[in-house]
C-alpha cells in the first residue's frame, strides 16, 4: 500500500481488494437465515424441588420442633384466611397459584377498616374462643400458635388483636378481680367491648414512672376522677383508641388525700354503644405512619372525666371506699412491677412473631435463589444459580441458622410464660427483654440482607419482603426499647451478682449455674471438630459472659467508690453492659437449642441442627468484636472460625430447601417470587 496515500485513500484501496477477490456468496434460503436470525431460547423458570435432592431429613420432623406446639391448630388458621375473599385472594404466576396478602394501596382508613372486616369474620369462625375464659397453658400456647400466623398474613391485624386480647384483655385478667373478670372478659372475648391500653404518654415512653396522668380519688361520690394535665401527658400510639375502643385501661398516678401513691390501671369507657366518644375525652389521629397503618392508632385527653371506685384494677392495690390506699405489696418497686406484668406477655408475643417473619423472608429469599441465575464460569457455560455462589451461601444461609435456633428460644420463653409462677416473675421479665430486643433486631437485619437478596423484585409490595421492614420496624421500639431492655437485662445480671456474693451462695436460674464452677479453658489451636463441638461452643460463651459479668461489676465499682450514685455508675458502665446482655442472650440461645437437639435421637435430622447450632456460633464470633477485644479468642483463631463459617455456608447449602420448607407456611403466605417469577410477570398475566 502507497504510504503517501491519505487514511481515506488507504480504506479505498483495502475495500477494492476485497472485491477483486471474488464475488459475494449467494445469500441462504429464505429459512436458514431466518433460524440464523431468531432469538435465542429464553429463560425459563425450573422449581427448586426439580433440581435439589430430596431432604435428607423428614421437614416435618424439623417443622414440630420449630413450631414447637399447635401445628393442627395453625393450619386450620391458616386454611380459615385462604378461604376467605376477606384475606384479598389473588391468582399470579399460573392459574392455580393464589396468594394471600393485605393491599396495602389503600389508605390508612381502608387498611382499618379492612382489618376490623377481618377480626369479626375470625370471632364469627371460633378463632378467639376460649382466649380469655378457658384456663390453663394449652389455651394459652394455643391463643399464642394463632396469633403467630396472623401475624404472617399482616402485622396489623396481629397487633390489632394483640392490644385487645394481650394488653386490654390481660390487664383485666391479672390485675384485675372477680369484679372486673365478670364484667368485661367474656364481653372481650365476644368483641361486645372494644379494649385498648392507655400507657404511652407524649412525654414519657420507657419511663412509666414518670408518666403525668393524674387519678385523684374523690371520698364523697367514691370515683376518680382522671385528668390530662399538661400535653406532655396526652395518651400517645394507642393502637384502637382513634376508631374503634370503646374502652381502655388508663395508666395514672394516684393521689388520695394529696399523697401520690404512685402509677395504677383504671378502666374507663371512651365510646358509646353507637361509637360516639364520650364527654370530656378528646381523641386525635396519630396519623400515617411507615407501617401497621391498619392500626388506629390515637391520642386521648382526659378532662377530669370520673370512674367508679370499683374501676381501679384491684388485684395489687385497691382504695376503699372512705380513700384508704391498702396493698397486698408493701415494697413500692414490687408494686410498681406488678403493675407492668401485661407487658410480659406483649413481648413474648412481638419476640415470636419477629422470627415467624424472618422465616417468611427467607422461604421467599432461599426459594428465588435456587431458581435465579446470573453470570457464567465460562464464556458459553449456564449461568449460576445465586444459592451455588459462596457469596449468596454468606449472606443467607447464616440468618437461616439464626431463625431456627431463635423458634426454639422462643418457644422456651412461651412455655415458660404460661407456666409461670411469682417466683419465676423476675426470670420471666429478664428473659422477654433479651430475647424480644434480640430477636426483634435480628428480624430487621433478616429482612434488609433478603431484600437485597433478591435484587429490585425484593422492592415490589407483592413480594412481601421490601413491605415488611417498614411493617415490623416499629417492634424495636414499642413494648420496650431494646436499648433500654439490654440495660435491664445487663442491671439485672448485675444484682444477681451482688446477691450471689453477699448471702455467699451459689448462683441458681437464669442459666448462671456455669458461674458456681471453674472458668472454662479454650484451646490454644481449635480445629474444625473443636470448633463444631458443644462443649467448646459452651465453653467460650459462659467464659465471655462470666468474665463480662466481672468487668461489669468491677467498673460499676470503680465509679461507685468516686462517689457516683448507683444508677450513674451503672450508666457510665454502658458499654460493658451492653457487651454482657447480648453475651448472656447468645448463651441463652444456644443452650436452649443444645436441650432441643440432646432429644432428637441419632440421624439426619440431628446432624442438620449440628450444623445450624455450628453457623450459629461461628457466625456470632465473627460478628462480634468482644472475642478478640476482650482476649478469648487469638486472632489466629478468629480466622479459623471465619474459614469454618465458609465450610458450614457450603454444607448448609444442600439442605436449604428442605429447612426452609419445614417453616410450616402455606405456599399463599410466601410471594410470587418464591415460585414461577416468570410467569408471574409475564404481559399476558395482566402482573402489576
Amino acid at each position: 500500500m502507497d504510504p503517501a496515500l491519505s487514511p481515506a485513500g488507504r480504506r479505498a484501496a483495502a475495500i477494492a481488494r476485497h472485491l477483486a477477490a471474488g464475488a459475494l456468496p449467494a445469500p441462504p434460503p429464505l429459512a436458514a437465515a431466518a433460524a440464523l436470525l431468531g432469538p435465542s431460547p429464553c429463560l425459563s423458570y425450573a422449581p427448586p424441588e426439580s433440581a435439589e435432592n430430596a431432604p435428607a431429613f423428614p421437614p416435618t420432623e424439623l417443622r414440630a420442633l420449630l413450631d414447637g406446639h399447635h401445628l393442627m391448630e395453625r393450619d386450620w388458621v391458616f386454611r380459615v384466611m385462604e378461604e376467605s375473599q376477606l384475606f384479598c385472594p389473588r391468582q399470579r404466576g399460573g392459574g392455580s397459584r393464589v396468594f394471600v396478602a393485605p393491599d396495602y394501596n389503600d389508605g390508612k382508613e381502608a387498611q382499618r377498616e379492612a382489618t376490623m372486616r377481618r377480626v369479626a369474620h375470625l370471632a364469627q369462625r371460633g378463632v378467639f374462643r376460649g382466649w380469655l375464659t378457658e384456663p390453663g397453658a394449652e389455651a394459652e400456647l394455643r391463643k399464642l400458635a394463632l396469633l403467630e400466623c396472623l401475624g404472617v398474613y399482616d402485622h396489623s391485624l396481629a397487633i390489632k388483636i394483640g392490644v385487645h386480647f394481650f394488653l386490654w384483655g390481660s390487664a383485666i385478667k391479672f390485675l384485675g378481680t372477680k369484679r372486673h373478670h365478670d364484667k368485661w372478659l367474656l364481653a372481650t372475648e365476644n368483641y361486645d367491648v372494644k379494649g385498648c391500653f392507655a400507657m404511652t404518654e407524649l412525654g414519657h415512653g420507657s419511663n412509666v414512672r414518670g408518666i403525668e396522668t393524674i387519678a385523684t380519688y374523690d371520698s364523697k361520690a367514691r370515683e376518680f376522677i382522671i385528668n390530662t394535665p399538661c400535653e406532655s401527658a396526652q395518651k400517645y400510639w394507642i393502637g384502637g383508641a382513634a376508631n374503634h375502643a370503646t374502652h381502655t385501661i388508663v395508666f395514672s398516678q394516684l393521689h388520695i388525700n394529696g399523697k401520690n401513691e404512685g402509677v395504677h390501671a383504671f378502666v374507663a369507657q371512651i365510646r358509646d354503644e353507637d361509637g360516639n366518644v364520650l364527654p370530656n375525652i378528646h381523641i386525635a389521629d396519630c396519623g400515617h405512619k411507615i407501617g401497621l397503618n391498619g392500626v388506629d392508632n390515637g391520642r386521648i385527653w382526659f378532662q377530669n372525666i370520673r370512674v367508679p371506685r370499683e374501676n381501679l384494677l384491684n388485684l395489687v392495690a385497691d382504695v376503699l371506699p372512705n380513700g384508704q390506699y391498702v396493698s397486698v405489696i408493701d415494697d413500692p418497686d414490687q408494686r410498681f412491677a406488678a403493675f407492668l406484668s401485661p407487658l410480659t406477655l406483649g413481648r413474648v408475643n412481638i419476640a415470636v412473631n419477629s422470627v415467624y417473619i424472618s422465616k417468611v423472608g427467607l422461604a421467599i429469599a432461599v426459594r428465588y435463589g435456587l431458581s435465579r441465575r446470573a453470570f457464567s464460569l465460562t464464556p458459553d457455560g449456564p449461568e449460576m444459580l445465586l444459592l451455588d455462589y459462596p457469596s449468596h451461601q454468606r449472606r443467607l444461609l447464616p440468618l437461616l441458622a439464626k431463625v431456627c435456633l431463635m423458634s426454639s428460644a422462643g418457644n422456651f420463653m412461651k412455655k415458660m410464660y404460661v407456666k409461670r409462677t411469682p417466683e419465676m416473675s423476675k426470670a420471666i421479665h429478664i428473659y422477654s427483654s433479651a430475647l424480644k430486643a434480640t430477636l426483634t433486631w435480628q428480624n430487621m437485619i433478616t429482612l434488609q440482607e433478603c431484600r437485597e437478596a433478591c435484587g429490585g423484585q425484593g422492592l415490589k409490595t407483592e413480594n412481601r419482603i421490601g413491605i415488611f421492614k417498614a411493617e415490623f420496624d416499629v417492634q424495636s421500639t414499642f413494648e420496650g426499647d431494646n436499648n433500654v431492655l439490654m440495660q435491664q437485662v445487663s442491671k439485672a445480671l448485675y444484682a444477681e451478682f451482688l446477691a450471689a456474693q453477699k448471702k455467699k451462695k451459689p448462683f441458681k436460674g437464669l442459666g448462671l449455674e456455669h458461674l458456681n464452677g471453674p472458668s472454662p479453658v479454650i484451646p490454644d489451636k481449635l480445629t474444625s471438630s473443636i470448633l463444631r463441638s458443644s462443649k467448646f461452643q459452651m465453653d467460650l460463651y459462659c467464659l465471655r459472659e462470666r468474665d463480662l459479668l466481672k468487668q461489669f461489676t468491677e467498673d460499676v465499682s470503680i465509679h461507685l467508690a468516686q462517689g457516683k450514685s448507683r444508677e450513674k455508675a451503672l450508666m457510665l458502665s454502658y458499654q460493658l453492659a451492653e457487651d454482657l446482655a447480648r453475651a448472656f442472650t447468645e448463651r441463652t440461645i444456644l443452650q436452649i437449642f443444645l436441650a432441643d437437639e440432646m432429644n432428637v435421637p441419632s440421624g439426619s435430622l440431628k446432624e442438620v441442627l449440628l450444623l445450624l447450632r455450628s453457623l450459629y456460633v461461628m457466625v456470632s464470633i465473627d460478628e462480634s468484636a468482644s472475642f478478640l477485644r476482650y482476649g478469648y479468642l487469638s486472632l489466629d483463631n478468629v480466622v479459623s472460625v471465619r474459614k469454618e463459617v465458609l465450610k458450614l455456608c457450603s454444607e448448609l447449602r444442600h439442605h436449604a430447601l428442605a429447612v426452609v420448607s419445614s417453616f410450616g407456611i402455606p405456599d399463599a403466605f410466601l410471594s410470587p417470587l418464591a415460585f414461577d417469577w416468570i410467569e408471574a410477570n409475564a404481559l399476558s398475566t395482566g402482573s402489576h
